[in-house]
């Protein structure tokens, strides 16, 4: 498993425990992206994300040394954030289940991305994801996924100008989603690992 590299994109993802719901009511997944915010956004940047019933996917850059301002190095490796992260995820689905263990399976997958153009097709794909798992009809449609808080506008975490000028403007991010995905190119990729 290749340890997380400061200043390196990464795609982020994991699955639930035998492949059980990670979420189950609208409130898991604003808690989630809650937490993210608590745990993981002053160690690193979000570009995108769509959570699943049953899992999920970021896209995120692990911040250099000199970017990181709230978050003591000393103290803790930035890595343990992530630890944390799932930690406090678990232990609040666990209590509002009533169930105990384990919830998510073994360490969570990491990916390094290091050209543009699987940066582009991982967007995309993450973006597309409820509809290559048969949730949703219309990706666009899908509450949990970050490809409509990139154009809206809203205030968020997210590096939406970053993401837009990958796709050269808005029109061409909207553009380039609405075409099919080479989803064995990405697969193939993940199962590299």
């Amino acid at each position: 498993m290749e340890i997380l590299g400061q200043g390196y994109y990464y795609h982020i993802y994991n699955r639930g425990n035998n492949k059980e719901k990670l979420f189950i009511e609208h409130e898991d997944y604003l808690f989630f992206l809650e937490l993210f915010r608590k745990y993981i956004h002053d160690v690193a940047n979000i570009y995108c994300f769509c959570l699943i019933p049953n899992h999920f996917h970021f896209l995120i850059r692990i911040r250099e040394q000199g970017e990181i301002t709230s978050y003591d190095l000393r103290r803790k490796p930035f890595y343990q954030s992530f630890s944390n992260y799932f930690n406090a995820y678990t232990k609040y689905f666990n209590n509002k289940y009533r169930r105990t263990g384990s919830l998510f399976q073994k360490n969570f997958r990491r990916k390094r991305i290091d050209n543009e153009i699987y940066l582009k097709y991982l967007i995309h794909y993450i973006h597309t994801n409820p509809v290559h798992h048969e949730i949703s009809e219309d990706f666009r449609q899908y509450k949990y996924s970050s490809y409509n808080e990139i154009l809206n506008g809203h205030p968020t975490i997210l590096e939406r100008e970053i993401v837009i000028d990958l796709f050269e403007d808005a029109d061409n991010y909207i553009y380039t989603h609405k075409q099919k995905a080479r989803v064995v190119f990405i697969r193939n990729f993940i199962k590299g690992d």
